[in-house]
């Protein structure tokens, strides 16, 4: 059916693994996916419709019932096509090999090296805002641009050594965002009047489409519970723990992500927040003040590290399964003694880069959040179509609360895409010219492979 390679595995291909990914950095890296950029950015941006505390709480918790449902759809389909390549492998067997092509080039372009970027760039911000506040914008540039060059090179070497690093940072991670949470509660001696009960008023600013467009940036922050699926085929027993690793890492994140926003909206006035990037430095001046939140700036940071690390170990397998399934692409297949594939490693990090050189920060996150949501739409409509077109197939494990978990999601997912076409017409439009260039793409790449 697909368009196969015919070019037989060499050592240290795919074949030739030695290691696998255990339970826990697999965790590690689902999490760490998810908590980056998003959470430390995007709140300044809804603040900008939508001021209600209790109606953020809302927001933020939906989209952790969202991903949730969204992570628990994915279980099936990684348990029942335990290959690693994410989106790639689902829709290529699901639908069609176009299909899996299109949401690669969606992968590639922009679902992992554009939030590499993000986290690059914020990375910097927040580092370099300790000695140089409002300093020279290309020593950010060079300051995210080696972040990036630093993670190709050790996710690009060995195993032992990728997989320990991104423990520690995922664990530093989440002792940090406790301990911030945990000061706030001692440190606050005047809380921001805002309430987190519900007012009459509340209901429509949730139904409005101003609350469907902030879910895309929150869907944004929520991005990466799927980051273990891209992972299936390196992970020890995929078929049994990638569910528990995709639910347990997301449970975590909804929790962590609802306490931050709530210090946020307790520790600051709304006003210095509207429309700012920097929202965690912002809080962490008012709790803490200037020397405070210097040395939160700092540990803010060394998160994002992780962050940009993880998306180094995730993202290029998409990449590698494109170039086991396209000989024209064969090169990004290529692993080092190890197993894991560098070639693609470097090339999504080159594309990172050039996003750090070109990307304007908000018109990126919906492009990109918007893209990614129409991405995993489909990945999730395919549990329906599987079990109609497969029923037969081992599933080690069934979505939860099927068929209402994944219409759930589809649900959410729809409306919030529905509103950005309306509300953000021009970064929807340029994620569906993405989609069709991919799809033009793939007929190029076909045609060569086909011809004589």
């Amino acid at each position: 059916m697909g368009a196969q390679s015919s070019k037989k595995p060499v050592a240290g291909e795919p074949g030739a693994q030695r290691s696998k990914y255990g339970f826990a950095t697999a965790i590690a890296v689902v999490i760490a996916n998810m908590i980056g950029t998003g959470v430390f950015t995007s709140l300044g941006f809804q603040l900008i419709q939508i001021q209600s505390g209790f109606a953020i709480l809302v927001l933020w918790t939906v989209g952790g019932v969202a991903a949730l449902c969204g992570a628990m759809s994915y279980a099936e389909l990684g348990a029942a096509l335990p290959r690693s390549g994410g989106e790639y492998n689902f829709l290529t067997r699901i639908y069609h090999p176009a299909a899996g092509f299109v949401s690669g080039w969606v992968s590639a372009t922009i679902g992992f090296a554009a939030p590499v970027a993000l986290a690059a760039i914020t990375f910097a911000a927040y580092a370099t805002s300790v000695v140089d506040e409002g300093g020279a914008y290309w020593r950010q540039q060079a300051l995210a641009i080696a972040l990036i060059i630093i993670m190709a090179g050790i996710h690009g070497g060995r195993r032992g050594a990728s997989g320990a690093m991104q423990k520690m940072f995922t664990l530093i991670k989440l002792l940090v965002i406790v301990a911030f949470c945990s000061a706030a509660i001692f440190v606050l001696k005047a809380p921001q009047p805002v309430s987190f009960l519900p007012s009459p008023a509340d209901v429509g600013v949730i139904t409005s489409g101003a609350f469907a467009v902030s879910l895309i940036y929150v869907s944004f922050a929520y991005a990466g519970w799927n980051a273990a699926t891209y992972l299936s085929g390196e992970i020890e027993n995929p078929q049994n723990n990638l569910p528990r690793i995709l639910t347990l890492g997301t449970l975590i994140v909804m929790l962590a992500y609802i306490a931050l926003n709530a210090v946020f909206l307790k520790a600051a006035p709304i006003e210095d927040m509207v429309g700012k990037v920097e929202i965690g430095f912002i809080a962490a001046k008012a709790l803490f003040g200037k020397t405070g939140a210097d040395l939160t700036g700092l540990v803010m940071a060394s998160l994002l590290i992780s962050t940009v690390s993880a998306m180094t170990i995730a993202g290029p397998r998409v990449l590698q399964m494109i170039g086991q399934d396209f000989a024209a692409f064969a090169r990004l297949a290529r692993v080092n003694r190890d197993g894991i594939p560098s070639m693609a490693i470097y090339f999504q990090s080159a594309i990172a880069i050039g996003f750090i050189i070109t990307s304007s920060f908000d018109f990126i996150l919906v492009f990109a959040g918007f893209t990614l949501a129409l991405n995993t739409f489909f990945t999730v409509l395919g549990v329906f179509v599987l079990r109609w077109r497969e029923p037969t197939l081992a599933r080690p494990y069934k979505t939860f609360g099927y068929p209402f978990t994944p219409l759930v999601f589809l649900s959410l997912t729809g409306w919030t895409l529905t509103y950005v076409l309306i509300q953000r017409p021009v970064e929807g439009l340029f994620g569906l010219a993405l989609i069709v260039g991919g799809v033009l793409f793939y007929g190029v790449v076909k045609s060569v492979r086909e011809s004589p």
